[in-house]
């Protein structure tokens, strides 16, 4: 009501404004002529690129051409082929007519600033098409070893500015943002705008808050939703959370919700796009202080950009840059091994050995569930798989129906043809199946007589079909002009098919190598050096599928000898400890040769500042809590959630003595005056284990369980070296007939089988048409789970809230690769109470009072 005093907001209709202004009829006639004298179009906003980045007074077209063949001499020192110099030729005139160079000048000197920094940063997207790219070092996609499709990335007739994407380390990108800010200042350069919407979630919390229901009906309510389900909300998640169905203000609720989904709900700042003008941007458009300190945002999107032709510039951030970075940082430290992403040895046979295993866990881009089953399948043994690996798991060949032909011809079960001599030229790298974006554009103008800019057309049309309804037509022009130059119609309808999944979810050659030079960066440390690679993954988190429990599994697997978090040895990263003075006795050079010391940071509740201030103090090491609080400056509650995370054992303490004595301590830092700390600190060393402190009778506490202590591993860290909670509950599992799951790989094709695990990743993609993809594992090893869509409703709940699940279906094996089958699953979590009577290695019994366990312990 501050905002709106009355209800006169609004826009009256022609009678209403005649009935109020009836005594005086000229004003209304003066207002409809002062109106119709108001013209406007947005092509009365006057927009200029930034011109000042030239030197020698070369215009922005000569500063680029100067950089680009500088750049590409570099880039080919043994001379630039007549095929590239055409390329660049092309390119650079079709630059300088549309006037971007100005744009591109940009983007270089950004990418300068990175690299002096020392930040990792790579182009990709349709960029990667460009040769000129190439040359400025923005992307890595070798032109002389593709086929770059320029009309992808620029066209004449699209009159569109170019788009090009770069990726900076997710951790220091925000450097990059302030030089911007720094270099342009806040009246010439601000962040794009995108309009967030609302999700089913959001809505549901929303409108249940309106609604006044309570913050635990809200919770379950949410607890409802999962992914992007494509059915509404109904009365079934009603009945589920526990709820009447039949209440009149929840199926209001249910009805508002299905109603606000996917409607704007407020203005966000984009996830990296830039806007920047030669005269002041606040003369242009309002510009509005972001959420986030030190930023800046406009209030247009990126549709807005689009129609005004508006240049923007994407910086990204790239989780797996920072942890390469890292990787990169302790190879040099730990293994006096100076490595950039170019000098990283190529074409290495025991890397793709690796691959083909299906070992991808960590590995960028190739670590997912679909990604690790596709491995085995097609074997890749060169850099140019690894771009096909990379691209073929995606929407477009799978809806094109051309994956399982190229996987058949690559193991030879079927012959390698081509359409048409023509199309050779096209298709021979991918074995006469067009797998990426731009076969299928080459397709349509090769095959179908369409012009660059038509095929492009062709492709932006499908990705906005569903808004434009201009599809139908590019399918006759396409389909009709394939057939009439002697090609078959189902083929001509499988390259259409294939565009059309390229709009939904695109991913072009010129994408696909360049994430396949992160992919084989990621993998040559990994095959080589795993402690490194997991050290860097762990200390970039979070990052990638997998959490910290299933990387640290990993490393074991591969031999790397774990620490546990430690007060006195831990870092706030976690580091490496040398455990092999003299590498070059070391027979097996990929065996590891540190061990990894896990860093505070994987503690919950631990802030940043007080972790690094403990591992910058204790030289020398701590003797004792008080000594942690005086000389780190730390807070009692920082000392808790170490002791809670077992991190004292180098104070001689057991995570129960820890813990009696922070909270002890938390006690008396409310009424200790700091006069008699010192003399507290000498009287209390060492700890015994029984003590007497104050006025405290002596306490002798009991010895913890090792299923309590696990939980309590899980709950404070998230995973635990001591054990693995399933292996823990194998008795009480196998009395009520189920098997740990890594018991599969013991089992043929077909068997029926009971397994139980616990639960680390549920994944329902929108191209899997309802099917859901379930992780679990046990302490030997993990099982992909295949649940098809009716039973995700049937089994709902045991789905989504089962921690420990329990499964029956039949195992599926195929080409090395094992998955399960679901037929009905089971809510296990009940069995988390068994880890009470699981004993310690030294047969302590279980301890008295210790609390049952739970199954949020484990998320």
């Amino acid at each position: 009501y501050l905002l709106s005093r009355n209800a006169e907001r609004q826009l009256l209709s022609p009678d209403e404004m005649a009935r109020r202004w009836r005594q005086y009829p000229q004003a209304l006639e003066q207002a409809a002529v002062i109106a119709d004298l108001c013209q406007f179009s947005l092509d009365d906003l006057s927009y200029e690129y930034p011109d000042e980045l030239t030197t020698a007074g070369r215009t922005a077209m000569q500063e680029l051409t100067y950089h680009t063949w500088r750049g590409a001499k570099k880039r080919f020192p043994d001379g630039v082929d007549d095929r590239v110099k055409t390329y660049l030729q092309h390119e650079l005139a079709l630059i300088e007519k549309l006037q971007f160079a100005p744009y591109f000048l940009t983007v270089f000197d950004i990418i300068r600033f990175a690299r002096s920094r020392g930040i990792l940063c790579q182009g990709r997207g349709s960029a990667a098409n460009s040769a000129v790219c190439y040359s400025l070092g923005i992307t890595a996609v070798d032109p002389s070893r593709a086929q770059p499709l320029f009309e992808r990335f620029i066209s004449e007739a699209r009159g569109e500015p170019p788009d090009i994407d770069v990726d900076f380390e997710h951790e220091r990108r925000e450097e990059v943002i302030q030089y911007i800010y720094t270099k342009y200042g806040r009246q010439r350069a601000g962040l794009a705008a995108t309009v967030i919407t609302y999700r089913r979630k959001s809505a549901l919390r929303e409108v249940a808050k309106v609604f006044g229901l309570s913050h635990d009906v809200q919770s379950a309510l949410a607890g409802e939703v999962w992914g992007r389900e494509k059915t509404g909300f109904g009365t079934q998640a009603l009945v589920a959370a526990g709820l009447d169905a039949t209440d009149r203000r929840l199926r209001l609720v249910v009805r508002l919700v299905n109603e606000l989904c996917r409607f704007p709900r407020h203005l966000s700042q984009h996830v990296g796009g830039f806007v920047i003008t030669r005269g002041r941007l606040d003369h242009l458009c309002p510009i509005i202080p972001a959420a986030m300190p030190g930023r800046t945002v406009i209030e247009w999107d990126k549709d807005d950009l689009d129609a005004l032709g508006l240049l923007k510039v994407d910086v990204l951030a790239l989780g797996m840059l920072s942890c390469i970075r890292r990787a990169f940082d302790l190879l040099r430290l730990n293994y006096n091994r100076n490595v950039t992403l170019a000098s990283v040895p190529p074409e290495d046979s025991t890397i793709y050995d690796m691959l083909c295993r299906g070992n991808s866990v960590g590995v960028f881009q190739v670590e997912s569930r679909a990604q690790m089953a596709m491995l085995p399948r097609l074997q890749p043994r060169c850099f140019h798989d690894l771009v096909v690996q990379v691209a073929i798991v995606r929407p477009g060949p799978i809806q094109g129906d051309m994956v399982h032909p190229y996987l058949r011809r690559r193991v030879g079960l079927e012959r390698v043809t081509y359409p048409s001599e023509e199309l050779r030229t096209v298709l021979q790298r991918t074995l006469g199946v067009p797998l990426f974006q731009e076969q299928a554009m080459q397709i349509a103008i090769v095959a179908a007589g369409f012009t660059g800019s038509e095929a492009d057309q062709l492709r932006r049309a499908m990705a906005t079909f569903k808004k434009h309804g201009e599809i139908s037509r590019f399918h006759d022009k396409m389909v009709t002009g394939m057939t009439k130059r002697g090609y078959e119609a189902d083929f001509a309808e499988r390259c259409f098919r294939q565009i059309e999944g390229f709009g939904t979810y695109g991913f072009p050659e010129s994408h696909a190598a360049s994430f396949a030079l992160l992919v084989y960066v990621s993998a040559w440390i990994k095959c080589h050096y795993p402690d490194v690679f997991i050290c860097a993954l762990l200390n970039a988190q979070p990052l990638g599928f997998y959490a910290p429990a299933q990387l640290i599994a990993e490393a074991k697997r591969s031999g790397v000898t774990i620490l546990p978090v430690d007060i006195n040895h831990s870092d706030w990263d976690s580091q490496l400890t040398k455990l092999v003075d003299n590498y070059a006795g070391v027979a097996d050079t990929r065996q590891p040769r540190h061990a990894l010391r896990l860093g505070l940071r994987l503690v919950k509740g631990l802030a940043r500042g007080e972790g690094e201030r403990i591992a910058a103090s204790r030289d020398p090491a701590f003797a004792t809590m008080d000594d942690v609080m005086q000389r780190a400056d730390v807070s009692a509650q920082a000392i808790q959630v170490i002791a809670a995370a077992d991190g004292c054992a180098s104070l001689g303490l057991t995570r129960r003595q820890a813990l009696w004595h922070a909270r002890r301590l938390g006690r008396q830092r409310h009424h200790e005056l700091p006069l008699f700390a010192a003399a507290r600190l000498e009287y209390e060393r060492p700890y015994p284990v029984a003590t007497t402190i104050g006025n405290e009778p002596p306490v002798t506490l009991p010895t913890a369980s090792l299923g309590h202590e696990v939980a309590e591993d899980y709950r404070s860290l998230g995973l635990s070296l001591k054990a693995h909670p399933l292996d823990m509950l194998v008795s009480p599992l196998s009395v009520s007939g189920w098997q740990l799951c890594h018991k599969i790989h013991d089992h043929r094709d077909g068997q029926r089988l009971r397994l139980a695990g616990l639960v680390t990743m549920r994944q329902r993609p929108g191209t899997a048409s309802g099917t859901v993809f379930l992780t679990i594992e046990d302490g030997q090893g993990q099982v992909n789970v295949i649940i098809w869509p009716r039973l995700t409703v049937t089994y709902r709940e045991a789905l989504l809230r089962s921690q420990i699940i329990g499964l029956v279906g039949r195992v599926q094996k195929a080409q090395s690769v094992t998955h399960f089958i679901a037929e009905s699953l089971f809510n296990l979590n009940g069995f988390l109470r068994h880890l009470d009577d699981a004993t310690n290695t030294a047969g302590s019994t279980k301890s008295a009072g210790s609390a049952s366990m739970k199954s949020r312990d484990f998320r």
